[in-house]
């Protein structure tokens, strides 16, 4: 199957995640409602029966059999309305729902890693099945079961266009072990009669009498149109049936044109009978109820699904584009032109500069996308631990619309994720009395937020919970030998425990926490994407955990500053001002050392030549310049011989054995090729003045 095999699974994968999202949206909205809207219902239907066809096409049987049965529920809940379940049985209905979503989560992502999917559905299968049963003895036990109306009998009840009104015939078999297979042609029937309202069909009482399943599983079931064109109506529809096998067209001789009766046919009422093998379409079915809903007419499709792996080539070919064009613009032999005119190349050097501006705007934008997806799964956790834990909460999302680089979200989902866990397991209380005693509300709220800022995106996770005991914190820190019990911590250093490896403060392995993966694997992740963690509580009154992401880590802006005969760039992001000082107004610190004093307040200098250990060509302060940089967290003024311009540049990722130099803690974040050819190393602002030891 090769490369088009691995498309079409891509595209099943893509689907059927996407579904699973919205299915999971459409349940907890459910549940806290207590009750699913008709187009909950309706929408759930399609939902199943798009899964269970795609599953079909793949070929995963067991799949598609869950996701029959599902389907086989809600066509019962679509045509008697959500009052065939019982107020009681409703919460049954939405954990039943919920267990489906999570077995297809779990085989599909065994599909993803390559193993083999899980034939063992009985258990799950058979309690499907008995709430199915259930609902139907609820329903036909208030009903007097209808008379026989004569389809007993009759070859298992069946005839050939026995009204002579009706002589084009359709016979219709379903897919062996379907199951109500009395509902399921009442189920085609009816999408038949919206279709051509002028035919007749057998057995008539399919829907109410179940004992017709076995003779409809053996021998089909009939419909009998006036027109050979209402007939070839009915067969579109039944052909985009999931659970139709084969049908049979069945024509009367009398009722054909000449042409259109065999020659060798023997007797004027000769049957002509076609067997055809239906392909499930019920996919590309539900992709064209999409796009001609409420319309009336076809609607063109503008989103289109492009793999991740060609944005990153697009990404690295445009940062080749930016290297390239920054080499041409300042390649050495312009400057043997020194007093050449050059208009016409300058003028088009511009040009070349807003292309390739507009090139990385656009490439960048293409990988963007809203951080919705990955916050709306976590109400399902929320859920789901709050019902196994007996603590009741809620989820409060703020700024869901905000983007950031898909290869990011996929990298922050899990340590979301695990912060969302934490909160449930440590931060919110285990008992509603004593929120109501630290006059809370008695349900916990937990605050997952985005923003973005122009350079980053802040994600928070708050919640409303005890807060962390820093002395506990801080005994097991004593106890695991990562702290001196001689030294007095601030708060802030003993938070920063939790986030040390295999720290955890939970005194019982539970199914959320104590495995070992704590908030150091949180860190690592974050700091994978360049990001930052922060945490920060108050005891009694909550938890926060804050994540500082770059929106990409791509390309950026830079500014390239010359120190001896090295050429660093400060990220503009984190640039205020530069400025040129006397050594009159620099004032020396006990605990800060150099500090200078920008607009009344006083900041450190740090000097690059001495954090790195190089020589400098400015001689004395007045020679060279300070740049005044800042990140959320720190403000400070870097000293260094001259401002060589603005750059956009290319990160690059330094090479992995660096890391035992401890090349990350010297306040380096990766490099750059500038355009001469020369390596420009990016310095992170962030940690450069804690780490002004240098090397």
């Amino acid at each position: 199957m090769g490369n088009n095999g691995d498309s079409i699974l891509e595209m099943y994968l893509y689907d059927t995640n996407s579904l699973l999202d919205q299915l999971d949206t459409i349940m907890l909205e459910a549940e806290q409602e207590d009750s699913l809207s008709q187009d909950n219902v309706n929408e759930i239907f399609r939902i199943m029966h798009t899964l269970k066809g795609s599953a079909a096409m793949m070929e995963y049987e067991p799949l598609m059999t869950i996701a029959h049965r599902i389907e086989d529920l809600f066509y019962m809940i679509r045509e008697g309305t959500m009052e065939v379940i019982p107020e009681q049985d409703r919460p049954q209905l939405f954990d039943l729902l919920f267990q489906s979503i999570d077995y297809f989560r779990t085989e599909v992502k065994k599909i993803e890693n390559g193993e083999p999917l899980s034939k063992n559905i009985d258990s799950f299968l058979a309690a499907i099945n008995m709430f199915i049963d259930k609902i139907q003895k609820d329903k036909t036990d208030g009903q007097e079961q209808p008379a026989a109306s004569g389809a007993e009998g009759e070859t298992s009840g069946q005839s050939v266009a026995a009204d002579p009104a009706y002589r084009f015939t359709l016979r219709v078999y379903l897919d062996e072990g379907c199951g109500m297979e009395n509902l399921r042609a009442f189920m085609a029937v009816n999408d038949v009669k919206e279709q051509c309202q002028d035919f007749t069909f057998e057995p008539t009482d399919m829907e109410t009498d179940s004992g017709l399943a076995a003779q409809i599983a053996e021998s089909g079931f009939m419909m009998h149109f006036a027109s050979p064109e209402d007939r070839d109506k009915a067969i579109q529809i039944v052909a985009g049936l999931g659970f139709v096998k084969t049908y049979e067209v069945i024509d009367e001789a009398v009722a054909l044109e000449p042409t259109a009766v065999p020659e060798e046919s023997g007797t004027d009422r000769e049957e002509k009978v076609q067997m055809v093998k239906v392909a499930d379409t019920s996919s590309e079915k539900k992709k064209d109820d999409a796009a001609t809903h409420g319309t009336g007419h076809q609607v063109k499709q503008s989103l289109i699904s492009v793999n991740l792996s060609k944005l990153d080539q697009l990404m690295a070919v445009v940062g080749e584009i930016v290297i390239t064009e920054a080499m041409v613009t300042a390649s050495p032999d312009l400057k043997k032109l020194d007093g050449v005119k050059l208009d016409n190349f300058n003028k088009s050097a511009r040009q070349l500069r807003k292309l390739t501006d507009e090139l990385q705007d656009i490439s960048m934008s293409l990988r963007m996308v809203p951080v919705s997806g990955t916050f709306q799964k976590m109400r399902r956790i929320v859920r789901d631990m709050g019902q196994k834990l007996g603590r009741p909460a809620h989820l409060t999302i703020v700024g869901e619309d905000t983007e950031i680089d898909k290869t990011i979200v996929d990298a922050i989902s899990d340590p979301i994720m695990h912060i969302v866990r934490n909160s449930m397991d440590h931060g919110i209380e285990p008992d509603e009395e004593s929120r109501i005693r630290a006059g809370k509300n008695p349900e916990g709220e937990i605050i997952l937020s985005a923003q973005n800022t122009g350079s980053e995106v802040i994600i928070k996770i708050e919640d409303d919970g005890a807060g962390v005991d820093y002395d506990a914190v801080l005994r097991k820190a004593i106890n695991q030998g990562l702290a001196n019990p001689d030294i007095e911590y601030s708060p802030r250093e003993i938070i920063n425990f939790l986030m040390m490896p295999g720290f955890s403060t939970n005194t019982e392995v539970t199914e959320y926490s104590g495995r070992g993966v704590g908030m150091d694997v949180v860190k690592k992740n974050v700091e994978a994407v360049a990001g930052v963690v922060l945490m920060s509580s108050e005891p009694g009154k909550g938890t926060c955990t804050t994540l500082k992401i770059p929106l990409t880590t791509a390309i950026m802006d830079g500014m390239e500053v010359a120190v001896g005969d090295s050429i660093f760039t400060i990220p503009i992001q984190n640039i205020r001002q530069s400025f040129k000082a006397k050594e009159s107004e620099i004032v020396y610190d006990a605990m800060q050392g150099e500090m200078i004093n920008r607009m009344g307040n006083f900041y450190p200098i740090l000097r690059l030549y001495e954090s790195f250990g190089l020589t400098p060509k400015a001689a004395g302060t007045e020679d060279g310049i300070f740049v005044w940089v800042e990140t959320s967290e720190t403000s400070y003024c870097l000293f260094v011989d001259e401002l060589l311009g603005e750059q956009q540049v290319v990160i690059k990722p330094l090479p992995s054995y660096l890391n035992s130099f401890g090349i990350k803690d010297a306040g380096i974040v990766g490099c750059t090729i500038l355009g001469d050819g020369n390596i420009s190393l990016i310095l992170d602002v962030a940690s450069l003045l804690g780490s002004s030891s240098g090397f």
